[in-house]
C-alpha cells in the first residue's frame, strides 16, 4: 500500500516548523528533564527533553497536540492490537530519551519492525500510518547511536514465551465470530506475519463501500508462477450463511502458522499452489445478520446484499445458451461470452461485478463457494436442462471430474458422506453427500455455472450444515469437521495433466485451447502458455490448437498412481485460411467485451474536492479528534 504523509496548514506541525525544530534540536543546548507524561511512564528511560523530535516546544504544547491524544486512545482504536508497541514507539519520538543533556533518537530498525507488524491494524480502521512514526524521517540507524525503545517490552515477552518450544510463532485461533473490521485486521495481520508467503488485496467494494478483501498464499505472493495452479475459496456469498466465512478466516491463520512451524504438508501445498481466499463476498449482508445474532436470526435476514439482490442469482445466465446451442457442430461450449443483454437488462451488484472481474483476472483451476442450510456438496449444472423441470439431473461434459471433486470434499468431511447423517430436509440417500445442483433444485444466474462456462474454473458449492448461523460453541467442532476437507480440496488441483503450449521459438501461446476427445468442454492456456486440465486416470486423446497454428494431438496414458502428468505442445505457425472452425465464430470476439457500456467504471469515479483531492466520508474514529478543539489531524486520513 502506498503511504502518503501530507502536512498542510491544518496539521499540528508544518514542514517549516519541522525544519526549524530539527535545527534547534541539533544546534541549541539540550536540557534533560524528568519524564512526567502519563502515557509514557513505562518507557525504558526516566528523562526527556524539549523541543522534541517533531517540534513540540514544551510539555503543555505536546499534551494539547493530536499526536499525544492518538497515543492515549490507540489501545481502544486498534482493539488492543500492537499495544503498547505503538505507544512506546510514539513516546520515543514525542518524549525522546535524554541522556547527559543530549537527545537520543530511537532506532530505525525498531520502527520498521513495528510498522511491518502493525500497519494492517491501521488499514483495518482506514487510518493512515501516523506521520510522526515515519521510520525514515524521525528514526536513525545503529551507527548513529540510536536506542531501542521496545527493549524492556521485548525482554518481558521473551520471558513470557520462554517455555514455548516454537518460540512464539504459533497462532492461537479464537473460535468466535468476527466483525468486518476484525476480519480485515486478522487477514492483514496474518499476511504481515507470513509476508514471505502471503499478501492481502481487495477485489472491489460492496454496495456500502466495504472492502472485498482477499488473502493469497504462495511461495511467491503477488506473482503467477509458470505451471503453478491457482485456486480460490469464497465464503459468505449469502450474508446470513456465516460458518464458511469463519472457516476461511481460521484457514488463513492455520496456513500461516503451520507453514512457520514446519508442517510439511502445508508447506508443500503453499509451495506448489497459489491459493486465494475471500472470506466474505457479502460483508453488508453479514452486518444485518450479525446485528440480529444467532438466536434471533431468521432464515433469510441478511441473505441478500444491500441492494436486496441475491448474489447467487445475479451472474450472467450462460447455461441456457449452452443448452440451446450444444447441438451445433461449430459452437464453442466453453468461454461463452457475456451477452450484452445482461448489462442492459439486469441490475448488476458491485459484489458480482468484482468477482466476475476476479475470475477473468486469474487462471483459476478449481474453486469452492461455502454456504449453509444443508449438508451436501452441489456441483454444476445448477440450471435444469429442461425449462419446465425443477429437479432434473443436468450434468456438464465434465460430470465425472465434478463428481470426483465433490466427493473429495465430502469424503474428507467428518460426517457429510455418511448416508445415515441427519439432513436438513432434502433427501440425499445413497448419494454420499454430493448432488447435481439442478437435480436438487434448479436456478439461473448462479456463480458455479458461470465459472464453468465463462472460464477454466471448476467450482463446487459446499453446504456446510443445517444451521446457517450456528452458535459460537459450534465453531471449533465445525473447524475440526472441515479442516481436512479444505486441505484435501486444495490438494485436488494437482490432478490430471498440465503443461505449456509453445511456438517453434519457445514462446508461450496465450489462449490456446486444450481439448480432450469425448469431452466437449475445452480449457485455454494462460498468459505464458501454461495450462491445467483436470482428468481422471485412463487413456485420453488431447489436442492443443491456436488460431494461426497447426493442431497437435497426443495420446496419453494417465496411470492411477500418477496425480498429475506433464504434457507440453509445440505448435507450428501456418497460413490462416478462412474456415468455419473453432476460432472464426463471430461471437467469440465478444468475450473480451467486459462491461461494454462502461457503467461500473463511471459509477466508481469518486467526487473530487475544490483542489482536486478525493473526497471521502470521515471514518468513525474522527470524532475522537474533531470535538476537542485541537488542530484536526488530517494526516490520519488515508485519502486526504
Amino acid at each position: 500500500m502506498r503511504q502518503q504523509y501530507i502536512l498542510n496548514t491544518h496539521s499540528t506541525v508544518s514542514l517549516y516548523a519541522l525544519a526549524v525544530a530539527s535545527s534547534s534540536i541539533t544546534n541549541s543546548s539540550t536540557q534533560c528533564m524528568e519524564m512526567v507524561l502519563g502515557y509514557c511512564q513505562d518507557v525504558p528511560y526516566s528523562h526527556t527533553t524539549f523541543p522534541n523530535i517533531v517540534g513540540h516546544r514544551s510539555r503543555q504544547d505536546l499534551e494539547m497536540g493530536a499526536e499525544y491524544l492518538l497515543l492515549s486512545v490507540i489501545h481502544g482504536l486498534l482493539n488492543g492490537e500492537c499495544s503498547p508497541d505503538i505507544r512506546l514507539l510514539g513516546c520515543s519520538v514525542l518524549a525522546p530519551r535524554c541522556q547527559d543533556n543530549k537527545l537520543m533518537k530511537p532506532c530505525r530498525s525498531s520502527c520498521e519492525m513495528v510498522k511491518k507488524s502493525c500497519i494492517h491494524a491501521f488499514e483495518a480502521i482506514q487510518m493512515a500510518w501516523p506521520y510522526f512514526l515515519d521510520c525514515d524521517r524521525f528514526f536513525v540507524g545503529d551507527e548513529e547511536g540510536c536506542y531501542d525503545p521496545l527493549s524492556e517490552l521485548r525482554e518481558k515477552q521473551e520471558v513470557a514465551f520462554a517455555n514455548i518450544s516454537d518460540g512464539g510463532i504459533f497462532t492461537i485461533i479464537q473460535f468466535t465470530y468476527h466483525t468486518n473490521s476484525q476480519m480485515y485486521s486478522i487477514l492483514k495481520k496474518t499476511a504481515s506475519k507470513c509476508s514471505h508467503i502471503s499478501q492481502t488485496y481487495s477485489i472491489g467494494r460492496s454496495v456500502e463501500g466495504k472492502d472485498l478483501l482477499a488473502i493469497e498464499f504462495s511461495d511467491n505472493p503477488g506473482q503467477h508462477e509458470l505451471l503453478e495452479p491457482e485456486i480460490k475459496l469464497i465464503g459468505n456469498m449469502h450474508g446470513n450463511e456465516v460458518l464458511g466465512r469463519q472457516l476461511l478466516i481460521y484457514l488463513a491463520q492455520y496456513l500461516c502458522s503451520e507453514y512457520l512451524l514446519g508442517n510439511e504438508r502445508i508447506q508443500t501445498i503453499i509451495n506448489t499452489t497459489r491459493i486465494h481466499i475471500l472470506p466474505s463476498m457479502n460483508p453488508d449482508g453479514y452486518e444485518i445478520a450479525a446485528s440480529e445474532g444467532h438466536e434471533y436470526n431468521g432464515w433469510t435476514s441478511g441473505r441478500a446484499n444491500a441492494q436486496n439482490l441475491d448474489l447467487n442469482r445475479n451472474f450472467p445466465e450462460l447455461t441456457s445458451i449452452f443448452y440451446n446451442r450444444r447441438r451445433f457442430r461449430h459452437f464453442r461450449s466453453d468461454h461463452i461470452p457475456i451477452p450484452e443483454s445482461y448489462w442492459l437488462n439486469k441490475v448488476v451488484a458491485p459484489e458480482t461485478y468484482a468477482v466476475m472481474k476476479w475470475i477473468r483476472s486469474f487462471p483459476f483451476v478449481i474453486s469452492a463457494s461455502l454456504h449453509g442450510g444443508e449438508l451436501v456438496i452441489s456441483y454444476p449444472f445448477d440450471l435444469s436442462r429442461h425449462p419446465q423441470e425443477d429437479r432434473m439431473y443436468s450434468p456438464t461434459p465434465d460430470e465425472q471430474i465434478f463428481r470426483q471433486l465433490a466427493r473429495t470434499y465430502a469424503d474428507a468431511h467428518a460426517t457429510m458422506s455418511n448416508n445415515d447423517t441427519e439432513r436438513c430436509g432434502a433427501s440425499f440417500a445413497n448419494k454420499g453427500g454430493i448432488t447435481n445442483g439442478a437435480q436438487w433444485y434448479s436456478f439461473a444466474g448462479g456463480m458455479s455455472d458461470f465459472n464453468y462456462l465463462h472460464s477454466n474454473c471448476y467450482e463446487i458449492t459446499v453446504e456446510l450444515g443445517c444451521d446457517k448461523f450456528p452458535s459460537e460453541v459450534e465453531l471449533y467442532p465445525e473447524w475440526l469437521r472441515n479442516k481436512e476437507a479444505l486441505l484435501s480440496f486444495m490438494e485436488f488441483v494437482h490432478r490430471g495433466i498440465k503443461g505449456i503450449v509453445k511456438d517453434e521459438h519457445g514462446n508461450g501461446i496465450k489462449g490456446a485451447t486444450i481439448s480432450v476427445r469425448g469431452m466437449r468442454h475445452d480449457i485455454t492456456s494462460a498468459e505464458d502458455g501454461d495450462y491445467w486440465r483436470l482428468l481422471n486416470p485412463g487413456v485420453h486423446i488431447v489436442t492443443a490448437a491456436a488460431s494461426g497454428y497447426s493442431k497437435v494431438s497426443k495420446r496419453i496414458h494417465l496411470p492411477r498412481k500418477t496425480l498429475v502428468g506433464r504434457v507440453d505442445f509445440v505448435l507450428k505457425k501456418v497460413p490462416r485460411e478462412p474456415s468455419l472452425d473453432y476460432f472464426n465464430i463471430p461471437e467469440l470476439d465478444h468475450y473480451e467485451r467486459f462491461d461494454p457500456f462502461n457503467q461500473f467504471e463511471q459509477s466508481s469515479q469518486r467526487e473530487l474536492g475544490e483542489n482536486g483531492e478525493e473526497r471521502t466520508e470521515k471514518p468513525w474514529w474522527w470524532a475522537y479528534f474533531s470535538q476537542l478543539g485541537i488542530s484536526a489531524p488530517t494526516w490520519l486520513l488515508r485519502n486526504y
